[in-house]
């Protein structure tokens, strides 16, 4: 009799179907830019920019799609010729704790996919960001800031990937229970510490200084019952022309971050704007949102590990001699693709009215819709953002609305607001 094994055909179906869609997208993206500037942004661009700006979509799509075919080119043949199944063999020959082993196995596969990532890296930064006028990195920055990453993703993950194992190994059926604590804990860790202990290892923050656009934002913070003393400019312009605001950290570690490419270019009217958007989303409570959201997505995930993590075809399908707790969680990222990717088309449906609502906020507090606009705008064309992305597009991977949405979302807004 002859025993089938399913789980092979549906993997390669999932990579391979992927990463056909995600091809699709991205080439329907670049043919939806338009070659006529959209009437919204006359004054802002020229004519020479703004086909500067498809060529650099155009480029940058065309890098992640080869980057994209290497990987899972890649992962098809170490799944066929059985590559997982020989570094595990490689990290049982130390004959250490099942753990340890574990850590050694799933560090290797980091570190080889990390290492062959930087020559796409390299060539986004060195050549594509550098002929669009956006490099600023030099070499120096560039392998340590790669160092600091591989550091630090080796610590917080050595940590966290013990801890999942160890109640995998111990705790029977509930180890997902567990593990989804575990996790939702340490995100919630590092979402306090990161603004003070994680980001200053890669840039300089510093309270943004005296002066008419620290008096603006503090009237208007006052006006908005909002501390200001978590009002930061970050040193962006050291590795990139880009210019972006953000809103991080939680409690008293909560800060705003204006990027000091963005207070170079900025009216002080923009920036205000963009600073009431930001008081928006911690008005609406948007990061904690994110981090439930984030947490039933892990709670989701850990639930259908429990059913994958021991079972011997799944193993089989990717050639492993050995069950393994370590092996089964990292396999099971390849079965667990589409589940991801439809949780992400819901968080980000979810961040795109999140944007919205925060833009929406700015509008009824500050009363300068037209501000907000040409903030937009001077963000747009200082990025060489897409202006007309395909919808398809959008709706799969967009965590903001097109910019072209968003105005027109103000316009109606600040129309209907007293």
């Amino acid at each position: 009799m002859i025993v089938y094994n399913y789980y092979l055909p549906a993997v390669m179906v999932i990579i391979i179907g992927g990463y056909i869609v995600s091809c699709v997208i991205e080439k329907l993206d670049v043919m939806n830019a338009s070659p006529v500037l959209p009437r919204e942004f006359e004054g802002y661009y020229d004519a020479e920019k703004y086909q500067k700006s498809q060529s650099y979509l155009k480029k940058t799509v065309q890098l992640g799609i080869i980057e994209d075919t290497f990987f899972t080119f890649g992962v098809i043949v170490f799944i066929i010729t059985g590559w997982f199944n020989l570094i595990d063999s490689f990290a049982r020959s130390f004959q250490q704790a099942p753990i340890v082993t574990g850590l050694i196995f799933i560090g290797i596969i980091y570190l080889a996919y990390y290492i062959f990532s930087i020559p796409f890296l390299a060539y986004q930064t060195f050549v594509i960001e550098e002929k669009y006028g956006f490099n600023r990195t030099t070499f120096k920055t560039f392998i340590a800031d790669i160092l600091k990453s591989i550091l630090l993703t080796l610590f917080f993950g050595t940590v966290i990937l013990s801890v999942i194992l160890w109640f995998f190994s111990v705790c029977g059926s509930w180890a997902w229970a567990y593990s989804w604590i575990a996790l939702t804990v340490f995100e919630l860790f590092v979402a306090f510490i990161a603004p003070v202990a994680i980001m200053p290892l890669f840039n300089k923050f510093t309270p943004l200084e005296e002066g008419e656009l620290k008096a603006a934002i503090t009237a208007y913070a006052y006006s908005q019952d909002f501390k200001i003393k978590g009002i930061y400019k970050m040193d962006a312009s050291r590795r990139s022309a880009k210019s972006n605001a953000f809103f991080t950290g939680l409690g008293h570690y909560k800060r705003i971050v204006l990027f000091d490419t963005l207070v170079t270019n900025m009216k002080i009217d923009e920036l205000v704007a963009i600073l009431a958007h930001e008081i928006g989303h911690y008005k609406h409570k948007d990061i904690f949102k994110g981090l439930a959201v984030s947490t039933a997505s892990a709670g989701l995930m850990f639930f259908t590990l429990s059913f994958f993590v021991s079972n011997k075809e799944f193993f089989a399908a990717f050639k492993m001699e050995n069950i393994s707790i370590y092996a089964g969680l990292f396999l099971f990222t390849f079965l667990y693709r589409p589940v991801n990717d439809l949780f992400c088309i819901g968080t980000n449906y979810i961040s795109r009215r999140f944007e919205i609502l925060a833009d929406s906020f700015s509008v009824e507090t500050y009363k300068h819709p037209q501000a907000m606009i040409s903030a937009l705008k001077r963000l747009s064309v200082d990025n060489l953002t897409n202006l007309t992305p395909h919808p398809l597009k959008v709706f799969l991977s967009y965590s903001h609305p097109p910019v072209l949405t968003r105005i027109e979302a103000i316009r109606i807004k600040s129309v209907s607001s007293p």
